[in-house]
């Protein structure tokens, strides 16, 4: 055989190269979020370190942090933070985005961290968002529905707004705090005080109210709460 029908026989055999390909990229690629699920299981368990003083961010001294309330039926707001903070995780990282937890776990053998360490995990992270989940514990008949609480004069607005628009179309507005605007300032939280990063503080509801607790201790009910801030994180972060 000639040489070069050697060759071509050769060519012939040999396995093709793949194409090249760009790794597909989401749309909060190269952000990075980070979220702050409020409270820690094992908070009650640990009374002298969590009730130590903590600086509050202007000025002052607070608690390290607190125990968080809880469902009539004992559903823990610290499980409730937990649970719907891995679904928002999971959901900003299919999106693309890098995402870091102001804690790891959810366990009765843990505390903290404390408040002014939440703060400042935004920071750290040179995070683009940083987005903390709480649920109120309103005695008071009727109250339920979320709010969302930011710093007034330092930039947070925008984030709020985007925030409280994307839980609006999926749960209730709160009855009892904002004047039915959903939004709240304040300057008295420590996690907002110590943050240099675009930060809301939500309270996705209240859990002393049937139909608020109801939501909360269901995965749909969660997801519902996962969806909405990771739409709004999505909005804020590509608008």
């Amino acid at each position: 055989m000639h040489l070069l029908g050697i060759l071509l026989t050769v060519m012939s055999l040999a396995p093709a190269t793949p194409a090249s390909y760009d790794e597909p990229r989401g749309p909060l690629s190269g952000r990075v979020v980070t979220i702050d699920p409020g409270h820690q299981l094992g908070n009650r368990n640990f009374p002298r370190r969590v009730n130590a003083l903590v600086p509050d961010g202007r000025g002052g001294r607070k608690a390290c942090n607190t125990t968080g309330t809880a469902t009539d039926g004992g559903y823990p707001e610290a499980t409730f933070t937990w649970q719907t903070a891995r679904a928002l995780r999971a959901r900003l990282e299919r999106l693309g985005a890098t995402v870091r937890m102001t804690r790891q776990v959810n366990s009765d053998h843990r505390w903290g961290p404390c408040v002014d360490a939440r703060g400042r995990a935004g920071n750290r992270a040179d995070a683009d968002v940083f987005v903390s989940i709480h649920a109120d514990g309103n005695l008071a008949p009727g109250a339920r529905g979320f709010h969302v609480a930011y710093v007034p004069g330092r930039g947070d607005l925008g984030l709020a707004r985007v925030t409280r628009d994307a839980l609006s179309r999926r749960v209730p507005v709160s009855t009892y705090i904002g004047g039915g605007t959903g939004l709240s300032a304040r300057t008295d939280l420590a996690t907002l005080n110590f943050s240099r990063v675009p930060t809301v503080l939500v309270e996705l509801g209240n859990m002393r109210d049937r139909q608020d607790a109801h939501r909360m201790t269901t995965p749909g009910g969660r997801s519902a709460y996962a969806a909405a801030l990771a739409a709004a994180v999505r909005r804020y972060l590509t608008s």
